[in-house]
């Protein structure tokens, strides 16, 4: 399975098929989770446990329990449900993150958001509805009445 993924370039280093500049916009703990190079098309659906990065372009559903990282240059036309987002490139489409939402300098949002956080940096640009909610904590014990 693992060479079938490198072989259309979904799994690989930083740096292999990609632009120095893409590798170094990336996170440096991303460096070695399934990505969909700079130059590589992918429509489908990605699901499973762990991250996810998108150098290239992507149409269809990416659903991961880890952190999905969009490149600067990178194009996406998905629905996007993980535990953290991290956008450099463009998306169109719904993303559901349980933890944080990070638009960079580069990212353009266009789309419905749920997440419990959310950060755009200047120069990034979002279009759409952003629903942040803190996920619910239990109250404690102690709070009852007597």
């Amino acid at each position: 399975m693992r060479s079938a993924l490198s072989y259309f370039g979904l799994i690989g280093a930083a740096g292999e098929g990609h632009s120095e500049r893409a590798a170094i916009a990336a996170p440096r703990n991303l460096s070695s989770v399934p990505v969909v190079a700079s130059r590589l098309i992918l429509r489908g659906e990605v699901s499973g446990d762990g991250d996810f990065q998108i150098l290239g372009k992507f149409e269809g559903e990416i659903n991961v329990s880890g952190k999905v990282y969009v490149g600067e240059g990178a194009e996406v036309d998905a629905n996007i449900n993980a535990a953290a987002i991290q956008i450099g490139g463009v998306v169109r489409g719904n993303l559901s993150a349980t933890t944080r939402v990070e638009i960079l300098p580069s990212g353009v949002l266009t789309g419905t958001l749920k997440t419990g956080s959310f950060s755009a940096a200047d120069g990034a640009s979002v279009k759409g509805e952003i629903w942040v909610a803190r996920s619910a904590q239990p109250r404690p014990a102690s709070a009852s009445a007597s």
